[in-house]
């Protein structure tokens, strides 16, 4: 005869011989190929996309998860002959969320974007897509040009 014994979370069963010897009355459930909680990848049988997919990295959900949805969204579904070529607002919107939370979304660049936006004030007609990172700026190879152009 069995025993049950809980231990906070845990429930311990204590079975004897003659409860294994008995045949299972368990019922088995197949799974549901539709549910989108099950883990299948990112893209589900359906073809639609699924946002409980771990390689999404929790992006869906979070401050700047509906911005995402929508970029990603119209990026996977776009026809366009370059690829995701017409979602350039919904990127643009999704990285303005992003930038307003950098304590979760870090940017990988932030140790040499933030002394390049110094030099980039001081520089005459120069973009920031322009201009090289602080590491090349440094180099022996720059600095005349960076003199040229201040003389200017």
């Amino acid at each position: 005869m069995s025993s049950v014994r809980e231990e906070g979370k845990d429930k311990i069963i204590f079975v004897s011989k003659e409860d294994h010897e008995t045949p299972s009355s368990a019922e088995l459930v197949e799974e549901d190929p539709n549910d989108p909680y099950e883990e299948r990848g990112l893209i589900l049988p359906n073809g639609e996309i699924n946002w409980n997919c771990p390689c999404l990295g929790g992006m869906a959900s979070g401050p700047c998860g509906t911005e995402f949805k929508d970029a990603f969204s119209c990026f996977h579904y776009s026809k366009e002959e370059v690829k995701g070529s017409e979602c350039l607002e919904q990127f643009r919107a999704m990285q303005e969320c992003l930038q307003r939370y950098p304590e979760l979304y870090p940017q990988e660049d932030d140790d040499t974007s933030s002394p390049q936006t110094s030099q980039d004030s001081d520089s005459v007609g120069q973009s920031g897509a322009d201009v090289a990172p602080a590491s090349d700026q440094d180099s022996d190879t720059t600095k005349p040009g960076t003199e040229t152009s201040a003389g200017s």
